[in-house]
């Protein structure tokens, strides 16, 4: 069976590829974007159908729904954008093969040696990511106490209907993305990393949407400069160590991206090309971004500037009423279908807030700060607090001499606070963890920002925009749109040393500057007599290389070889790694309590959870995924009874007593002072 469903899958994805050349011009780029949006429009709300039904793991009616639904959404947009070109896409690829041959031929040798840097790094990396998604489990926090718990249990139950599950962001965070996840799960025969297949996927789109952004941006310049520009910037952001670390994860932020990337690639081209088709499938990007997380309304302030330059702003009142009118229309269907059944609605009438209980907004939003005097005051520190989190070689300070040069670097920042008295390390009523110039190893390893290629370019380059020294229009509107979206993580939300993950948005803006250095005559490498200059975009470009090489390959979380980290303690290889130890790399107080557990219990068994938020429940599915968990201590409501068809109970010695015959797991207290959150004191006890 597992052979028919990837057939299914395969002929879904080139069913897809057919509908989109009904709906977007002759592009390949275009065709990329709108197939992917088609794509997970299509499997998002076949999930939401299907879990009404009670139908959300049942392969067979997965394998044939997601086509009724692509044919309805697929017919429904070439209608609506009037597309009679239809097109071939196999020689559509060989006639962009043969631009970007002639492309390469004419670049000047400076040039080359850039963009062969470039393309090898990449190469390099993307053979190494494609093993890594393949071939090593998940294993990020959040994914197991939470993203991939959910998912489970999800296919367990057969809906996604609340449920009430130990950790708060089971029931609380959006599911259209975990549609998806089920989908290619179920799709490739419950193959665990096929959970991981549109975090990759999306990588590549955001990709694939920044070179075509560019494109839309410098249409009126040659077509040689406006290819060196688009793919400079395409191949700089996928190397941009917090965009770089999420494509092998369950991170749900690099998914957020690819929408939004879709969404401006739209809004750019319809101002650009017209065409109605951009305002559609823009309203539908921002339904399914909307539904995907609730942090994409941080982002709305920086998409509505954007929506200024490229829809809103026109030779007439008549015709931004008329595009204004489309858009708005596009954007509440999107929502009605995309984000309304996603789970808000049933946050509102459980929790009484649509993001979660009141816990929760404490813990991780604007609530924490108190008063709005407070939160203007602390929440101005995380901006400068994040701005030095971006003066930072990461992915080379991964190695002890780069983490020697990292803290001599910025030792002027440091002398430069303590004058300036800003108390960034020493106030914390906004943080989650306290800032520190020097962040633990384990933050900056896991979660690194936009390294050298960030502050050494980009944010050089949006300096010169802003006080037009380099005149260009729709970079002034994407450092607006920057500059917006850095300002709202500042203040909606406590510092956190992890978050470089969610700046990978801000990147999107960022990275369209690099665009500036073959489009602007003031800031252009392709001009005589800048030797200097020259130099020093090389000396970043390949420095920008190196750290995402090494963000790759010194990546503790998922090490293609082994390595002993600066703290001198030793990992093994990602890929000769046993399940339960690469799955608590994050937490390796815990190994030996789960190692024993899945040792003990057998692997159809149905055990019962005694468990607190912070423990993670997705290791305990087994190897595949075949046990059955029932959270008893379900997040704020209290201890339930052991349910009667229960195997087995997994419980904390903090929320449950122990009783004679309980074997104690037990936790590895060693390492509680090394560990972020430490395990807890863990028992099995067999119930039948």
């Amino acid at each position: 069976m597992t052979l028919l469903y990837l057939l299914s899958l395969g002929l879904f994805v080139v069913y897809l590829g057919q509908l989109s050349t009904r709906i977007c011009r002759r592009s390949l780029t275009e065709w990329w974007l709108t197939t992917f949006l088609l794509g997970a429009g299509s499997v998002i709300l076949t999930g939401f159908i299907l879990s009404v039904l009670y139908l959300t793991a049942n392969a067979p009616v997965w394998a044939g729904s997601v086509f009724i639904t692509a044919t309805v959404l697929g017919t429904g947009l070439s209608r609506l954008s009037g597309n009679s070109e239809r097109f071939s896409v196999l020689p559509l690829i060989h006639e962009r093969w043969q631009t970007g041959r002639l492309w390469f031929r004419d670049l000047s040798g400076y040039a080359r040696f850039l963009f062969s840097a470039l393309f090898l790094t990449l190469a390099l990396i993307a053979i190494t990511n494609l093993l890594l998604v393949f071939f090593t489990v998940p294993n990020e926090w959040d994914s197991m106490t939470g993203h991939l718990n959910r998912v489970m249990q999800y296919i367990q139950r057969g809906t996604m209907r609340h449920f009430g599950g130990t950790n708060w962001n089971m029931d609380t965070y959006p599911k259209s993305v975990c549609t998806l996840q089920i989908y290619t799960f179920l799709m490739t025969g419950h193959f665990e990393n096929g959970f991981k297949f549109i975090h990759h996927l999306s990588y590549w789109t955001a990709i694939v949407a920044v070179f075509g952004i560019v494109q839309r941006i410098g249409h009126s310049y040659p077509l040689q400069s406006r290819l060196s520009a688009g793919f400079f910037c395409a191949l700089a952001y996928a190397l941009l160590p917090d965009f770089l670390m999420q494509a092998i994860t369950t991170e749900t932020d690099i998914v957020l991206t690819a929408y939004l990337s879709v969404l401006l690639y739209m809004l750019f081209s319809y101002r650009t090309l017209t065409g109605n088709r951009y305002l559609y499938l823009a309203g539908m990007a921002f339904g399914i971004a909307l539904g995907h997380k609730i942090t994409f309304l941080l982002l709305l302030p920086s998409v509505f500037v954007l929506m200024l330059y490229t829809v809103f702003l026109s030779p007439s009142l008549t015709i931004t009423i008329n595009r204004t009118w489309r858009l708005a229309a596009a954007i509440v269907i999107g929502v009605c279908v995309w984000t309304l059944p996603t789970g808000y609605l049933k946050n509102i009438e459980v929790f009484g807030h649509p993001i979660g209980p009141p816990t929760a907004l404490k813990h991780q939003s604007v609530e924490r700060a108190g008063t709005f005097r407070n939160l203007l005051e602390q929440g101005s520190r995380n901006l400068v607090r994040y701005g030095y989190d971006h003066v930072n070689l990461d992915g080379i300070r991964n190695l002890p001499i780069g983490a020697e040069l990292n803290h001599a670097m910025r030792l002027p920042m440091v002398v430069l606070e303590d004058k300036l008295h800003m108390r960034l390390d020493e106030e914390t009523s906004f943080s989650i963890q306290t800032f520190a110039f020097d962040r633990r190893f384990v933050f900056y390893n896991a979660n690194p920002y936009w390294g050298i290629v960030g502050f050494g370019l980009i944010f050089p380059l949006l300096f010169l925009v802003l006080i037009g020294y380099v005149r260009s229009t729709p970079h002034v509107y994407l450092g607006i749109a920057l500059l917006l979206h850095f300002a709202a993580l500042a203040y909606s939300a406590p510092y956190d040393p992890f978050k470089g993950r969610y700046f990978i948005e801000t990147g999107l803006f960022g990275v369209t500057f690099l665009a500036l250095l073959f489009l602007n005559p003031r800031t252009a490498v392709n001009v005589p007599k800048r030797t200097g200059w020259k130099g020093y975009v090389g000396f970043v470009t390949v420095l920008g290389c190196l750290s995402a090489i090494l963000c790759v390959f010194l990546n503790i979380r998922a090490l293609p070889f082994a390595w002993t980290a600066p703290d001198g303690k030793s990992f093994p290889s990602a890929f000769h790694s046993d399940r339960i130890k690469q799955m608590t790399v994050g937490r390796p107080d815990v190994y030996i309590p789960y190692k024993r557990f899945d040792e003990l219990v057998p692997a159809n068994a149905t055990i019962a959870l005694a468990t607190i938020n912070d423990d993670y429940e997705y290791p305990l599915y087994g190897p595949d995924l075949s046990r059955r968990l029932i959270a008893i201590n379900p997040f704020e409501q209290g201890l339930k009874p052991i349910p009667k068809n229960a195997d087995y109970l997994f419980f904390d010695k903090s929320v449950m007593q122990p009783q004679p015959g309980d074997i104690r797991l037990g936790t590895d207290t060693t390492m509680r002072a090394s560990v972020i959150v430490p395990g807890e004191d863990y028992y099995l006890r067999k119930l039948k």
